[in-house]
């Protein structure tokens, strides 16, 4: 099992012009379960990410809003935090479909799209 983890900054605007709010922007974490490798959008993470950072924000940011039902202001990708079972399989189909990436080899992989940004969890 794993998650991917960010940091969302979204903005409440009021229907009602007789309604202010303050603060009216709020930051909080979103986890997006990540796919089982080989499965699903399993390259979340090459597609989204490049040495532990977004890489079209805007483009995320809208995904964002659209998902969560507010204006996101700004996405910043804080960590992959996974179980050493998922981080097995992760390796194993990136080595099975190497030739999806520029890489040599599943290490260099995931250090190019995560960075030092993976936490590895004990199970249960």
């Amino acid at each position: 099992m794993a998650d991917y983890v960010f940091r969302v900054r979204f903005r409440v605007e009021p229907t009602d012009p007789a309604v202010s709010l303050a603060p009216d922007s709020f930051e909080t974490v979103l986890r997006k379960r990540a796919a089982t490798p080989g499965e699903g959008d399993w390259l979340f993470f090459r597609d989204n990410l490049w040495h532990g950072e977004v890489n079209d924000e805007q483009y995320l940011r809208e995904t964002a809003s659209e998902t969560l039902g507010v204006e996101v202001e700004s996405v910043t990708f804080s960590e992959l935090v996974c179980d050493e079972a998922y981080l097995d399989a992760l390796r194993a189909e990136i080595t099975d479909t190497l030739d999806l990436f520029r890489a040599d080899d599943a290490t260099d992989v995931l250090s190019k799209y995560l960075g030092s940004s993976l936490r590895v969890e004990k199970a249960g």
